[in-house]
């Protein structure tokens, strides 16, 4: 910390246990509130899915700026990957 930030400005994350909590039943209740918001991040499929995939799509939309002929090569790939499957199943169901 420099000389210009307060003890203020240090933003600490939902999941952190202040420190200097001298009181033990106001420690026990900071400890809960962490560890309740950690099982909630971590429990909290849908989020942490629609985040991975927004991070997917960042790197999807960087990697096709950067080699636009790769990343059509990919999409041409995946879409006959997906056909081979698709193929491949419905052809066992027609027997």
């Amino acid at each position: 910390m420099t000389s210009s930030e307060s003890s203020s400005d240090i933003v600490l994350s939902r999941t952190a246990v202040p420190a200097g909590i001298i009181d033990p039943v106001e420690s026990a209740r900071a400890e809960l509130k962490a560890a309740l918001a950690a099982i909630e991040i971590k429990g909290n499929f849908p989020r942490r899915i629609e985040q991975a995939s927004q991070r997917g799509i960042v790197r999807a939309r960087e990697f096709a700026q950067r080699n636009p002929v790769g990343a059509a090569a990919a999409v041409v790939g995946v879409a006959a990957a997906i056909g081979g499957v698709v193929w491949v199943i419905a052809r066992a169901v027609s027997r």
